[in-house]
C-alpha cells in the first residue's frame, strides 16, 4: 500500500510542483534575483553564544513524567547556562516552559558573548505562539541588542504576496540562486513600532541551505547582516574544535574538508529529506562520532580534517540512501 502510495507521488511530482510554482513563477523568481545581495563571509574570532530547548514527556504506570531543559553553548565549547526542570505530575505547557528558560539563558548570556544566536523565529516562536513571554523576551534583547534568531525552516509569505506568490518566501529564493549572500532586508511592523522584526534569507557558502536571520528593531544596514554571517560562518566548526580541544585533540578543517562537508548537505537534502542547516549538524555528528568517542584515550594529537578525510568516514555511507535516512 504504502510503496504504491509513493510511486503515485513520484509520478506526479511535476504536476504538483507546477502548482506550486503558479503561473507567477517566473515573474517571482526574477524579484527574488533582483533582491539577492551576493556576499562570501569570511572568518572572524568572536565570541558567539548559542541558545537551544528541548521538552518531552511520557506516561508511567499511571503518572506522566515530562523535562525541559536549556542551554547557552559559548562557540569554544564552554556550557555558559544549563537550565533543567521535570516533574512527575500532570505536565505544564511545556513548549512556554522550554520558551521562558530560552529567555532566562540568553539573559544570563547577553554579557558573556559579543553576538547571541536563538535558535528558531522570533515572529512565529515568541510573538505568536508565545505571546505572553513577549515583553520579557523584547527587555532581554534590548538589554545589549547583540541577539539574532536563526531559524533553519520559514513558512513566511511576506516578500512576494502583492506578486501572486502560492509557496512561502524561502521557495522562491532557493530557485533564483545558490550563491552565498542575503536577501534585501525584510521589516514587518505587524506588531506595532516598539516591536517591529527585520529579517533576510541567507546562505553562508555555495549550495548550502537557506537559512532566516530575525533582529528586533528597524534601521538597519546590509553591514550590519554582513557582520552577522561573518560571524556565524564557522561557530559550529568552532564548537567541535573546542570540545575535542578540552581532550587534548587538535582538530584542524582544512578548505577542501569544509566544502566537501557542504557538498554532501547539500546532496543529502536534496535526495533524501530536506531539513535545512540542520543537516551540517548530523553530517559533523556522524563525521566525528569515533573521534569524540575515543577523544580521552587517544591523547595528544592532531587529526586533518580534509576532502580525504570525509570521503573515507562517510564515503560508503552516503552511497546509500537508505542509510543515509536513518543515520544523516
Amino acid at each position: 500500500m504504502l510503496n504504491s502510495v509513493l510511486k503515485d507521488a513520484i509520478k506526479k511530482r511535476d504536476e504538483t510542483l507546477s502548482i506550486l510554482k503558479g503561473p507567477k513563477f517566473e515573474q517571482i523568481v526574477k524579484q527574488a534575483k533582483s533582491n539577492w545581495i551576493y556576499f562570501s563571509p569570511t572568518k572572524q574570532d568572536v565570541v558567539v553564544a548559542g541558545i537551544d530547548s528541548s521538552f518531552n514527556s511520557t506516561k508511567f504506570q499511571g503518572a506522566e513524567l515530562w523535562a525541559v531543559t536549556a542551554v547557552s553553548v559559548k562557540s569554544d565549547g564552554e556550557i555558559l547556562v544549563d537550565l533543567h526542570e521535570h516533574g512527575l505530575d500532570s505536565n505544564p505547557e511545556l513548549a512556554s516552559l522550554a520558551s521562558k528558560m530560552e529567555i532566562d539563558a540568553c539573559l544570563e548570556s547577553v554579557d558573556k558573548a559579543e553576538l547571541v544566536l536563538m535558535d528558531g523565529s522570533l515572529y512565529s516562536q515568541f510573538l505568536t505562539r508565545q505571546k505572553s513571554l513577549a515583553n520579557s523576551l523584547v527587555n532581554t534583547i534590548r538589554k545589549k541588542n547583540n541577539v539574532v534568531f536563526v531559524s533553519k525552516t520559514s513558512n513566511t509569505k511576506k516578500q512576494f504576496e502583492n506578486l501572486g506568490a502560492i509557496a512561502g518566501d524561502i521557495f522562491y529564493y532557493n530557485h533564483a540562486t545558490i550563491s552565498p549572500g542575503f536577501s534585501k532586508i525584510h521589516e514587518d511592523p505587524k506588531f506595532g513600532n516598539d516591536m517591529i522584526i527585520s529579517s533576510v534569507f541567507a546562505r553562508l557558502a555555495e549550495s548550502l541551505p537557506l537559512i532566516k536571520i530575525e533582529l528586533l528593531g528597524s534601521g538597519y544596514a546590509d553591514n550590519d547582516f554582513k557582520l552577522i554571517l561573518t560571524q556565524t560562518q564557522h561557530s559550529l566548526i568552532k564548537q567541535y574544535v573546542g570540545l575535542l580541544g578540552t581532550e587534548k585533540v587538535e582538530l584542524v578543517f582544512e578548505e577542501s574538508g569544509v566544502d566537501k562537508i557542504a557538498s554532501l548537505a547539500t546532496e543529502i537534502n536534496q535526495n533524501v529529506e530536506n531539513i535545512g542547516a540542520r543537516r551540517l549538524h548530523t553530517i559533523l555528528e556522524k563525521l566525528l562520532e569515533d573521534v569524540s568517542f575515543n577523544a580521552s584515550d587517544i591523547g595528544s594529537t592532531k587529526i586533518i580534517i580534509n576532502e580525504e578525510f570525509v570521503e573515507k568516514n562517510l564515503g560508503e555511507l552516503i552511497k546509500s540512501q537508505d542509510l543515509s535516512k536513518f543515520i544523516l
